[in-house]
């Protein structure tokens, strides 16, 4: 009985050290010029925060556009194939990691401003390594996407970031960058 309480402590220790408050930096470049952190909710969808912070810690992250920001509504960045400044970014939002995608963890969170969602195809399961950030509410995607953050501090530092052009917010010239993006505790 005592061996069985004990690891049972040492588990829920364990996992309330893998589940402590994680989230990233992200230092932006260009016409919005400073930092953004943003709080990851592992007990909301963990796996889509292990996808970012794992991207984020191997570097795959720095240097990769903003390539569809739409006035009003969101801000997305995070194609590590397609997205990184000084490559071609014609195919940035088609792209992905070489991991495979992330099944939905959707929540009852809402999409409010400063909630961080994650980018996918019409697959409800095609998200992978592309994220939002929201300008402002966009409660018809609740349940829609998966809520996997929040900024806590920066938002004027996304609310900065270059805007699109037309209705799917395309980049015309040169892009906002993530110039780094680093897991912070």
């Amino acid at each position: 009985m005592f061996k069985s309480v004990l690891t049972g402590s040492l588990l829920a220790a364990f996992i309330g050290t893998a589940a402590s408050a994680t989230g990233i930096k992200i230092e932006v470049a260009g016409e919005a010029n400073g930092t953004i952190i943003i709080d990851l909710l592992e007990d909301v969808a963990p796996n889509h925060v292990e996808r970012i912070t794992t991207l984020a810690a191997d570097g795959a992250y720095d240097g990769v556009v903003f390539h569809r920001v739409i006035e009003g509504f969101m801000a997305q960045t995070g194609d590590v194939q397609f997205g990184k400044e000084g490559g071609d970014t014609r195919r940035a939002g088609m792209g992905g990691s070489e991991m495979p995608n992330v099944a939905a963890e959707f929540s009852d969170l809402p999409f409010d401003k400063g909630v961080v969602g994650m980018a996918r195809s019409q697959n409800l399961n095609s998200a992978n390594s592309q994220f939002f950030i929201m300008f402002d509410a966009g409660h018809f995607l609740n349940g829609q996407y998966t809520v996997v953050g929040r900024v806590t501090e920066g938002q004027d530092v996304v609310d900065a970031i270059k805007l699109g052009t037309g209705g799917n917010g395309a980049m015309v010239g040169a892009p906002d960058v993530m110039k780094s993006v680093t897991v912070i505790e």
